[in-house]
Formats: structure tokens, C-alpha cells, sequence
């Protein structure tokens, strides 16, 4: 008799999450799908006032759609000297269209007076898990840095080139893909997740 291996599906386009999240769950005995094989072509908007709910939204509203557990993140950078800016707009900081580079580009921009004493940020990552019925676990992480003066690296996405890891003496950028995975708000987000889908993987069986 051949074991049935339950399906898991990441709510996100993003080919750095994607890989990252195979990368992090992959170990878990889940089949892992995305939402283009899964042939779903609907885009939950992001309506949330905090990394949850957005997160929560996501992953639910594919849930219901695809009938899979699924998991979908909300992340962001938060910088001391800009109040905690962009947070939840950090995908969207400087306009709907822009590129990693361009918001990377703003961000420096918005600190150029700022010393290096003075330009503390963290990341943030909440993942949420979601079953077809409805259950909901969230899972937290962060990962303090530094905002570089200038991007440095070709590692990553998003605004890894200016995130600077003052422990490493490198940017998340210079970094390989595996200490990423260790280290990132992702990674600390996913481990919670992992503990959640082991204990859950048991009832999809």
C-alpha cells in the first residue's frame, strides 16, 4: 500500500519564497505545490493593518480555494530612524510597480543624512498556516540588522543588498543561501511553522 502524502500549497508568487520555502519544509514529508501548479490565478489583496492579518488573509483565502493546507507569509523592514517605516508598505514603499532596486534606491535616499549609529531596522516575518475548515496557527520571527550605505551583494531579494548583519560583517545579500535560512526573520518564522505543520501533518494523513 502506498502512503498518502499530504499536500501543501505556498501562497505566494515570489520565486525567492518559493525557493526558500521548499528549501525550509521541505524535509517535512509534504508534497509542496504553488499556487501556478495548483493553476490558481486569483490575487488576495493585502487589506491588513498588521503583518497578521495580512498574512492570515492570504493563507485563508487559498485554503478555502484550493482546499490544501496552506501557508502564506506577511513580512517586512522596519527602520528605527523612519518610525518603523516601510513595515507592512515595504513591498509597496516606493509605488506598486517598483523594482527591489527602486525601493532599495528610496530607502537609501530617506537615510542619507543618517549615521551609521542611527540606522538600526529588523526585519519581521509572520507565517501563517491555514486548513481547508478554517484552522489558523501564526508563526513569528525577526532578525535585527543594520541599513548599509550602499546594497552589496547578489544573494537574495528584496532588500536583503542593504541589510546588514553586524555579527557576519556582511550584508543578507553576502551571505550564502543556507546561513540565510538559518538566520533571516523567514527562517526563525518557518521553525515555529515546522513545528506546526509535524504536529498537523498526522490528521491530513
Amino acid at each position: 500500500m502506498i502512503a498518502k502524502v499530504p499536500k501543501l500549497l505556498l501562497a505566494t508568487t515570489n520565486p525567492g519564497k518559493i525557493r526558500e520555502y521548499r528549501f525550509l519544509f521541505g524535509d517535512l514529508g509534504y508534497q509542496i505545490g504553488t499556487l501556478a501548479e495548483q493553476g490558481i490565478n486569483k490575487v488576495a489583496t493585502e487589506l491588513g493593518d498588521s503583518y497578521e492579518q495580512n498574512a492570515q488573509l492570504k493563507a485563508a483565502t487559498y485554503a478555502k480555494l484550493a482546499q490544501l493546507t496552506t501557508i502564506a507569509d506577511d513580512s517586512g523592514l522596519e527602520v528605527d530612524a523612519l518610525d518603523g517605516e516601510p513595515g507592512i508598505h515595504s513591498a509597496r514603499f516606493a509605488g506598486s510597480d517598483a523594482t527591489d532596486a527602486d525601493r532599495m534606491k528610496m530607502l537609501l535616499a530617506k537615510l542619507a543624512n543618517i549615521p551609521w549609529e542611527k540606522r538600526n531596522a529588523h526585519f519581521k516575518c509572520v507565517i501563517a498556516v491555514v486548513m481547508p475548515e478554517g484552522h489558523l496557527e501564526l508563526c513569528h520571527g525577526e532578525c535585527h540588522g543594520i541599513i548599509a550605505f550602499e546594497a552589496r551583494g547578489e544573494n537574495g531579494f528584496g532588500y536583503d543588498p542593504v541589510f546588514y548583519l553586524p555579527e557576519m560583517g556582511k550584508t543578507m545579500a553576502e551571505i550564502s543561501f543556507e546561513m540565510k535560512n538559518r538566520v533571516s526573520h523567514r527562517a526563525q518564522a518557518a521553525w515555529e511553522a515546522r513545528q506546526v505543520l509535524k504536529r498537523l501533518r498526522g490528521q491530513l494523513i
